[in-house]
């Protein structure tokens, strides 16, 4: 299958689209969410979470939707997740005004919220988006963010959605500590709480469930490492233990993502020391160690998320482009086996 542009920064109504999602339902859609920044490549200003489905595992898409728009406003970090019992579709998302960015959050002078809407018809319906502010963030918290990327669910029915914050110690975003988090839903996804937060310097994460019961976080950091950090859960998310960093898994700050596949999981992320070489690995022990190096596109690249297909193949959704990073949001899929031999 060729490789195919969702979006292009540019063509549309939009300056520049990023931070991609991916979802599978329970019916065989695929859903891939992104940012539309309508004014500028900015975190800030007006943004809006859109859509395109798949009906063919990726061959051919939907044209675009708008899930979530609000005049003036950022609303960004899509983070949907799949509950099988259901078939519906819950998509996490965070919100704040369009005309502060992260440094103004970060010194308590404005509100950065979080918010969560669902489907019930593959993602051709949305529910008005509900606030769960005071469900999945802490009072002591600043800076916030869902995913961004994919949730998962956990056999015992358990909605895990990662996320990251910043707490407000000095109220410095060069200062405070940041620590990346989950938030948990039993029942849904229609109430949240707060589960296990990561060691302090870590910040967009993924999680997986590698192996039964043991969940597996691996997170962006700013130890200055230029390497993946990681940890584990034996209790469905209330906590994490053993953080170490994952040498292999080079990385420039920048998020990444994971996906479950047959056998193992699938890790794609810029695999250097700048946000280029966008790269596919695979671990078949939990996350203990890592096999292959897919490059998927070897110029500029920064987020990326992805999703398992049926037949043994993984597909991915991921910023690149030619002369800069964020040209636009390439779908692609691989075979599992190619990516590791």
């Amino acid at each position: 299958m060729m490789d195919q542009d969702l979006w292009v920064s540019g063509v549309g109504d939009y300056h520049t689209y990023r931070i991609p999602a991916l979802v599978r339902t329970v019916s065989g859609t695929v859903l891939a969410f992104c940012e539309g920044r309508r004014d500028g490549r900015s975190d800030t200003g007006q943004i809006d979470l859109l859509l395109r489905t798949s009906a063919d595992e990726g061959e051919t898409w939907s044209d675009e939707k708008v899930v979530v728009a609000e005049s003036e406003m950022t609303c960004g970090n899509p983070c949907p997740v799949v509950d099988r019992a259901s078939g519906r579709v819950v998509l996490t998302l965070c919100k704040n005004i369009g005309a502060i960015g992260e440094t103004t959050i970060t010194e308590g002078n404005g509100p950065r919220t979080v918010w969560v809407t669902y489907s019930d018809d593959e993602g051709a319906r949305w529910s008005d988006p509900v606030e769960i502010t005071d469900q999945a963030k802490d009072l002591a918290w600043t800076w916030y963010a869902t995913g961004p990327g994919h949730g998962i669910q956990l056999p015992s029915g358990r909605l895990v959605i990662p996320c990251d914050h910043m707490v407000g110690v000095y109220f410095d975003r060069k200062a405070d500590p940041y620590h990346s988090h989950v938030i948990l839903s039993d029942d849904g996804g229609m109430s949240w709480c707060i589960g296990g937060i990561v060691e302090q310097g870590t910040n967009e994460c993924a999680v997986a469930l590698p192996e039964e019961g043991k969940l597996y976080v691996n997170c962006r950091n700013y130890r200055g490492w230029n390497a993946r950090g990681v940890a584990w859960s034996d209790d469905q998310g209330e906590t994490f233990t053993d953080f170490r960093k994952e040498d292999v898994l080079i990385e420039p700050i920048c998020q990444a993502s994971l996906v479950e596949v047959p056998g193992g999981m699938v890790f794609s992320n810029p695999a250097s020391t700048t946000r280029e070489r966008m790269t596919l690995r695979f671990s078949g022990d939990g996350g203990q160690t890592w096999m292959g190096a897919l490059v998927l596109h070897p110029g500029p690249a920064a987020y990326s998320d992805l999703v398992s297909l049926p037949d043994g193949d993984v597909g991915c959704l991921f910023e690149c482009g030619d002369e800069d990073r964020y040209e636009r949001l390439r779908w692609t899929r691989r075979s599992v086996e190619s990516i590791h031999g």
